[in-house]
């Protein structure tokens, strides 16, 4: 992948991401408080107005959710001006993650709509996820390829070697899949506490499709364990760059940090401080592993023939 350090696009890029990393946090916060319905069936206006008293703590969390969500399309907008005017004066050809960003934003902010106005079973709550992550993603696949988390630094150094390349695509690939799994045992019923204990079930409370659900999602993270703990041993041997190597480590400490949180929040009962740090970090495990896949990627800048 090649990157092309421009200043503003990476500054735009950084300030998407952090939009699009706590539309996501309070996404979480809303659904965890029940204030999905803070704002009524009203869209986009909340109880009718656009600026409405903030008197309760429902309407305080949905219309937060909803504020962060505009600032983050106002954002991708300009990124997405910004990425055709840089091309069109000769810069770097930034358009592909702009335009898929301003896809996916559209799409969430229409499936938000259609969720608030309708009565719709968990999948849609989970497909709704499933963009804002995807959206988290291009918009830092747009950043890495400005310059943004190290990549400026990372293309003057010699390229990550494939196994290091292979073995980054699938840690974010299988934390994308823990996610996704994550939220559906958020969001379908009896899932979350179908199994109490950790690391294994003492007790199960509900059988069938939510505790496999339950039990998938812990397996997977289990394996998530293993295969971040090879990752950062394997790019430590090979002598990869301290760029990847910063990355592999954040990605180690995010997981151990979120197991123990996941085994504090099933062994007292799932409060709802735990439950939204889980989603949070879940989210920032994600953002770095998809980076560090990117960073992997990123080959070394050709000197100019002399």
């Amino acid at each position: 992948m090649n990157v092309v350090p421009v200043r503003r696009e990476r500054i735009l890029g950084y300030f998407a991401v952090a939009l699009a990393f706590f539309q996501i946090v309070f996404g979480a916060i809303v659904r965890i408080t029940e204030s999905g319905m803070g704002c009524g069936d009203h869209w986009p206006k909340c109880e009718g107005r656009f600026f409405p008293p903030l008197d309760r703590p429902d309407l305080i969390i949905e219309v937060t959710h909803r504020y962060i969500a505009l600032a983050l399309s106002l954002v991708v907008i300009a990124l997405l001006v910004a990425a055709i005017a840089r091309h069109r004066s000769g810069g770097p050809d930034l358009r592909r993650p702009a335009w898929l960003a301003a896809v996916l934003v559209i799409a969430a902010a229409l499936l938000g709509a259609v969720t608030v106005k309708l009565v719709l079973p968990p999948l849609v709550v989970v497909a709704h996820k499933t963009l804002a992550i995807a959206l988290l993603a291009t918009l830092a696949w747009f950043t890495v390829r400005a310059g943004g988390f190290g990549a400026a630094t990372q293309s003057s150094l010699p390229a990550a070697t494939l196994r290091t390349r292979r073995s980054s695509t699938t840690l974010a690939a299988i934390i994308f899949l823990i996610v996704v799994l994550g939220a559906l045992t958020a969001n379908v019923p009896a899932a979350a506490g179908s199994c109490a204990g950790f690391p294994h079930c003492r007790e199960i409370f509900t059988d069938g499709v939510p505790l496999w659900l339950h039990l998938a999602h812990r397996f997977i993270a289990f394996a998530v364990i293993g295969h971040v703990i090879g990752v950062f041993v394997g790019v430590r041997r090979r002598a990869e760059s301290g760029m990847i190597r910063r990355w592999a480590l954040m990605a180690l400490i995010l997981v151990v940090a979120q197991v123990l949180l996941a085994a504090a929040m099933v062994e007292m009962r799932f409060p709802l401080v735990l439950r939204s740090a889980h989603q949070a970090v879940g989210s920032l495990i994600w953002l770095t592993a998809f980076t560090l896949a990117l960073l992997a990627r990123v080959r070394a800048r050709e000197e100019p023939a002399v």
